[in-house]
């Protein structure tokens, strides 16, 4: 099977508020007020934290039905800890990114502890947004200049 190429783009509505577009979807992203934003929508982070989960998610029933298990309903929790002051500019000492990440499965389904161990580990293993956040990832970043020409 071939790559699968995702994209989001949009434009920046305000210093705190991104409007993206992925496929037909569209993605608000704000920052809470104690952050200077108009708390509509969930900020960066959140995202995150929410695209760990829903993968987890997509995921944990595919390898479910893999080793022949039905889940029935799936809580997922997600949290992790960030120190806001190096994205704000006030400090260097800490990375500006989650300090850890917690995710808790809790599965409704007849499977054995046994096989909801393998289960995991399976899941862990397969989850593109665990491994993007585990490994570092080659990223480019570019700016380019808008001229106006008329």
């Amino acid at each position: 099977m071939s790559d699968l190429k995702f994209t989001v783009s949009g434009e920046s509505t305000s210093a705190t508020q991104f409007i993206g577009k992925a496929r037909h979807f569209e993605l608000i992203i704000d920052e809470p007020e104690a952050l200077n934003g108009t708390d509509e929508d969930a900020n960066p982070v959140e995202y995150i934290l929410a695209g760990f989960a829903g993968c987890i998610n997509v995921v944990g029933h595919v390898v479910a039905k893999e080793l022949g298990f039905i889940i029935k309903k799936l809580k997922i929790e997600v949290s992790g800890n960030i120190n806001p002051e190096r994205f704000l500019g006030a400090s260097n000492k800490e990375r500006a990114g989650f300090k850890s990440i917690q995710l808790s499965l809790i599965p409704e389904t007849d499977a054995s502890i046994e096989t909801l161990v393998k289960w995991l580990e399976i899941v862990e293993a397969r989850c593109p947004v665990k491994d993007n956040l585990t490994n570092q990832t080659p990223i480019a970043i570019s700016v380019e200049k808008e001229f106006n020409l008329t």
